[in-house]
């Protein structure tokens, strides 16, 4: 799930962030190579992140031309002295749909299932509601957010949302999941109504990640979390990422403060698939993700690829956003994630070979914008290391 109503909040972020790499490309124009070990930057930029009214601690991970670096800062509860470490686990949020997108490019290169598919091939039962005037939901409108699905099934939650920085919210959030599997889902599901053609409007689908994650559940006769793990653990040596936890590592789970409450509140319930918004994961292990991505190959590759443009500077692939027309960053790769208490992003950004994650144990509504900032400051430093100003930035 994402933090905050969700389209409105993407157009606000897009313009933020170009806004913000203007000034930062103006700044960095004329500026020299700094000599500094980069370390030292991501030390700085984690230090003010945690200044920020409400924030707590922070963990980034950064890979940049091969070298990597993991940074903790600051104490995970407070008053009680103790900072993030390697073997934290953190709610990943929506960061999760792009691992099910990684999956579901890998479906899609080993021929289990085409973009173009009808999703009611993959559904027992009968879904004349999934249609809008005779164009079927397709696999590739589940990926780029444009089925028409509602944000969450069931759609209460989606009203539950809309103020989610009300502090009843995860309490709320918890009543409405408790108990609720994936025969609810189905059963909301065939309520669901499309207003609009399929595959023309962005609109934020949790619910479609929920879909995707069944249909690759079908074509590989195995549950999500099974399929998630292996693929992960082969493909990108990412070991520790889960959706259910053991007794064991649910001790690991990072404690986590919503909106201005005081006191930590209660994990993300738990989603029928968990595809959407349940993943945990250490920050080495999103280190080794940032490594996946970066090197390429065809999974990546596809999981890339536009499948829906919005606008000149605005697409999505499989669930990722791209990002195109940015003078600094050039074309990139990003999602956010928030869950009731952690906030993250992910950022590739090929230009640089980099990638960045950076994430909080705290959720309000100036969190993404902090960590935003903060992703824009190690951006601007890397690209003054490589006199980004002096070169041609059209490619």
């Amino acid at each position: 799930m994402q933090a905050t109503p969700t389209s409105a909040r993407n157009k606000r972020w897009f313009a933020c962030l170009l806004a913000c790499t203007a000034l930062l490309a103006t700044r960095c124009s004329g500026g020299n190579v700094p000599t500094r070990d980069l370390g030292t930057d991501i030390d700085e930029v984690a230090a003010t992140l945690i200044e920020q009214p409400l924030l707590h601690s922070t963990s980034i991970a950064v890979v940049y031309r091969g070298k990597e670096f993991i940074r903790h800062r600051g104490d995970m509860e407070t008053g009680k002295p103790g900072p993030p470490t390697d073997a934290t686990r953190y709610e990943i949020g929506s960061l999760s749909k792009t691992l099910a997108g990684t999956l579901m490019a890998n479906a899609v290169l080993e021929r289990k299932l085409g973009l173009d598919d009808d999703v009611r091939m993959y559904l027992d039962g009968a879904y004349p509601n999934l249609e809008y005037q005779g164009e079927p939901l397709r696999i590739r409108h589940l990926l780029s957010h444009t089925s028409g699905l509602p944000n969450m099934l069931p759609e209460r939650v989606n009203t539950l949302l809309a103020d989610f920085t009300d502090r009843r919210t995860p309490r709320d959030l918890n009543a409405v999941y408790a108990g609720y599997g994936k025969a609810d889902f189905f059963r909301d599901l065939h309520a669901v109504e499309i207003h609009q053609s399929p595959g023309k409007e962005y609109a934020y689908s949790s619910a479609g990640t929920q879909l995707v994650a069944h249909i690759l559940e079908v074509v590989y006769q195995r549950d999500y979390e099974s399929l998630l793990r292996g693929f992960l653990r082969d493909a990108a040596a990412m070991t520790g990422a889960r959706i259910r936890l053991s007794d064991a590592e649910a001790h690991q789970l990072a404690v986590g403060y919503h909106s201005d409450n005081p006191v930590p509140t209660t994990p993300m319930p738990q989603l029928p698939w968990g595809a959407s918004g349940n993943v945990t994961a250490s920050v080495p292990d999103m280190l080794n993700y940032l490594k996946f991505q970066l090197a390429g190959g065809p999974v990546v590759t596809e999981s890339h690829r536009t499948l829906a443009r919005f606008d000149a500077e605005f697409s999505i692939g499989y669930f990722w956003n791209i990002v195109s027309g940015d003078r600094l960053k050039g074309v990139y790769y990003a999602h956010h994630g928030g869950v009731p208490r952690s906030q993250c992003y992910i950022y590739i950004l090929p230009r640089y070979d980099l990638g960045i994650f950076v994430i909080t144990n705290q959720s309000g509504d100036q969190t993404a914008h902090a960590m935003e900032a903060a992703i824009d400051t190690l951006v601007e430093r890397i690209a003054a290391r490589e006199n980004v100003g002096a070169r041609d930035l059209s490619r």
